[in-house]
């Protein structure tokens, strides 16, 4: 079986929402996309963010993908997409820390009020944490609570660090979600 034909076998897996087939798939075209995006950004964490975003939006589309065309090129127009986007946000955007730098001198500790509003809001994530998927779950307390890196929780959990990556990014979508769903 030629390598054009595993990788169309894998993309119809993926396409039935076939787990090992989404891995493939990352781990065949990983350095493809995050090399087109650190010559792009020249910034290897915003190249590698890019990435992990790319993968999940295809991931999410991957019904959309028309075997007409080269699944890399597809990978690659996504990503280039998302760049592209990410410019234009940050161009209209003011940087807030500069900003109250300027305005005001903040103050070093927080009154009470700020406490028990922030401990509320701590309270109220890990309540929506808690509806995660176990495997969400897992991996996002462990990266924001525990702190642990990508690599820390791979070696943890014995998963590739490309799968905990976009784990990681598919967790907090699914909990920015239900943060909207309740606002």
């Amino acid at each position: 079986m030629s390598e054009n034909n595993i990788i169309q076998n894998q993309i119809e897996l993926a396409k039935d929402n076939n787990q090992n087939a989404f891995s493939f798939l990352l781990n065949m075209f990983w350095d493809d996309v995050y090399k087109f995006q650190l010559k792009r950004t020249g910034n290897e964490i915003e190249a590698e963010d890019i990435t992990i975003e790319s993968f999940a939006k295809a991931f999410h589309k991957i019904n959309s993908y028309n075997d007409n065309y080269v699944f890399k090129t597809w990978l690659i127009t996504i990503s280039k997409n998302l760049h592209i986007d990410k410019l234009r946000r940050n161009k209209n955007k003011i940087d807030i820390n500069e900003f109250n730098e300027k305005i005001s001198v903040r103050e070093n500790s927080p009154s009470p009020e700020d406490k028990l509003i922030n401990e509320q809001k701590l309270k109220s994530l890990k309540l929506k944490i808690n509806k995660l998927k176990p495997h969400y779950k897992e991996v996002i307390e462990l990266k924001c609570f525990n702190e642990l890196s990508y690599k820390e929780i791979s070696k943890k959990l014995n998963q590739p660090v490309n799968n905990i990556k976009v784990k990681v990014l598919r967790a907090k979508k699914i909990l920015s979600q239900l943060i909207k769903e309740n606002d």
